[in-house]
């Protein structure tokens, strides 16, 4: 079905432009990249997915059954999303909130032409229909050049919020209220920032934002007029073989210049009872989604409450593990997880139904899902934040931005930890807010 070959190569950040300017041509692109970020249960440094052979893209109806069919008789690589609102396919919820971005819920395609990049070598996989051009491509991506400088994305934006100061603190306060009565212990409350009638170069600005962050998830996507273009820290799940992988990340601080202050306040993360107790409140939930799958015995919290330190902030990252029968789908594992709990709460469907009462945009992707399938039903998908979606058919670009609330959170600081998540986006939007 495919013909594969493979070339020396070395990933250097000129190479990443090249590839990423070379498939500007195609209507279907995702680029996964690691950005040699070190990392436990990492399988390629980056991958890149071009040209669309053939697609799935729907509405949540049945969104997961599409999908499990679509990824059964193709057997192949599949590339896309999945938008935090498939919720409604698996409990009995809705999403009537303000939609801005107009995005299909679920969109993923079959790319024509794939490249693996591993330390030392990248391997091009094409479908057979296309191999006679592997040569072609070769020679022309490494004649590429990209000249464009992604510090000079756009003129200015004017990136206005959804959600006022006043009215998220008052919406944190609703939370706490729910929480002091015991409907759940955990919300994810978020907001959205936005930009109506402009236009942006999806792939400068996506450079930049890589530049500036260099997480180890990072993604550009273009779907025809769909752009998500992510600096996202956070691994949703990962199947290898009959083991999954969670990442869920809970707990932020602020870098700062000075080493030994930023040790410091790295340090105080770590410590930070708030933070742990949300975190492990979100592992706890994690297992609890795993156990529904798993096998008798098999979940394991490899790690709890560690620091990773990124170009923007520190996060406090919990792994859990467990093993999964042979007989169980790859799509019926997303479905039993699925949204990934850092982005929901606890208990889970309780805090959907909440989220959606309180919050004042449909999340649409943010806080979905943006992966990959292989052949033989492996996967890796990470959970889309600190990510800036773009419609260029309306020219509507959003980011989002929230936090977890718990008994113990102060409305004013979460509003700053929302300030702190929303800096890179900002930045690179030439935010005039």
């Amino acid at each position: 079905m495919r013909t594969v070959k493979r070339y020396p190569f070395s990933l250097s950040e000129d190479a990443k432009k090249r590839f990423l300017h070379w498939a500007q041509q195609f209507e279907e692109v995702v680029w996964l990249d690691s950005n040699r970020y070190s990392q436990k249960h990492e399988s390629y440094q980056a991958i890149l997915a071009v040209d669309a052979f053939t697609a799935l893209k729907t509405d949540t109806q049945n969104a997961f059954e599409n999908l499990k069919e679509y990824q059964t008789i193709t057997a192949d690589w599949l590339f896309g999303y999945l938008s935090y609102d498939l919720k409604n396919d698996l409990e009995k919820l809705q999403s009537n909130n303000f939609d801005g971005l107009g995005f299909p819920d679920l969109y993923f395609f079959q790319p024509k032409k794939l490249f693996l990049f591993s330390e030392n070598s990248v391997e091009l996989h094409y479908l057979n229909m296309v191999a006679d051009e592997i040569e072609t491509d070769w020679k022309l991506i490494s004649e590429t050049i990209y000249r464009h400088d992604q510090t000079e994305v756009s003129n200015a934006i004017n990136i206005r919020v959804r959600t006022s100061k006043d009215n998220y603190l008052k919406k944190v306060n609703k939370t706490l209220e729910h929480i002091k009565r015991g409907d759940i212990y955990e919300a994810n409350i978020c907001q959205e920032f936005y930009s109506e009638a402009s236009q942006i170069d999806p792939l400068a600005t996506f450079l930049h934002l890589n530049e500036i962050s260099r997480p180890p998830f990072s993604v550009f996507l273009k779907l025809h007029e769909f752009f998500a273009l992510s600096a996202s820290p956070e691994r949703y799940l990962k199947k290898t073989g009959n083991t999954l992988i969670s990442q869920p990340i809970k707990g932020t601080a602020k870098r700062v210049a000075d080493m030994a202050a930023d040790l410091q306040i790295a340090q105080q993360l770590k410590n930070d009872p708030k933070e742990r107790s949300e975190n492990i409140m979100i592992t706890d939930l994690v297992r609890n989604d795993l156990s529904r799958i798993a096998e008798k015995g098999s979940i394991s919290v490899e790690e709890l409450c560690e620091i990773y330190t990124f170009e923007q902030v520190h996060q406090m990252i919990s792994t859990v593990s467990c093993t999964v029968s042979q007989d169980i789908s790859s799509v019926e594992v997303l479905k039993n997880t699925y949204p990934m709990g850092s982005m929901t709460g606890a208990p889970k469907i309780s805090a959907m139904k909440i989220i959606e009462e309180i919050e004042d945009a449909k999340r649409g992707l943010y806080s979905g899902a943006i992966g990959y399938f292989s052949p033989i039903g492996d996967f890796d998908f990470n959970v889309v934040i600190r990510s800036i979606l773009y419609n260029a058919s309306r020219k509507y670009v959003s980011f989002s931005v929230g936090s977890a609330i718990t008994i113990n959170s102060l409305p004013e600081n979460e509003y700053e930890e929302c300030l702190l998540k929303a800096k890179a986006m900002r930045e690179v939007l030439n935010d005039t807010l």
